[in-house]
């Protein structure tokens, strides 16, 4: 289900190119990094994009959590996540969110089953066009 447009975050030449850094952490499976350097531009953005960054960091956390066998600090994560997600479109920023929102409804009932192995969960990786 798709939510209401909203306007898209138009970036500084600064916070841009913090944000394609954030992403290559992300999609290095740097977690903890990405969580850092997302959370220095989101501190700066205002405005209905806001809780969409806020949002990316929370799946970084979740993502750091898992990795480091905490699977209940991984699932409050996404959840919140999935929550800050839910105000924006299916594709925000050029980026598919709904398919992002399939793959982490997907891990969480993978970890509410027990069976989500750090080891082997395939890494999201985030493309933004």
């Amino acid at each position: 289900m798709s939510a209401p447009a909203l306007p898209e975050p138009v970036l500084t030449a600064a916070e841009a190119e913090a944000f394609r850094k954030g992403v290559s952490q992300f999609n290095s499976g740097l977690y903890f990094e990405c969580h850092d350097t997302l959370e220095d531009l989101w501190s700066g953005i205002r405005g209905p994009s806001r809780d969409f960054f806020q949002g990316l960091i929370q799946v970084s956390v979740a993502l750091y959590h898992l990795a480091n066998g905490n699977a209940a600090g991984a699932e409050s994560m996404l959840r919140r996540a999935l929550r800050r997600f839910d105000a924006y479109p299916d594709r925000y920023f050029g980026f598919d969110l709904e398919a992002q929102r399939t793959e982490l409804r997907g891990l969480l009932d993978r970890i509410a089953k027990g069976i989500a192995d750090p080891a082997a969960e395939v890494r999201p990786t985030w493309r933004f066009e």
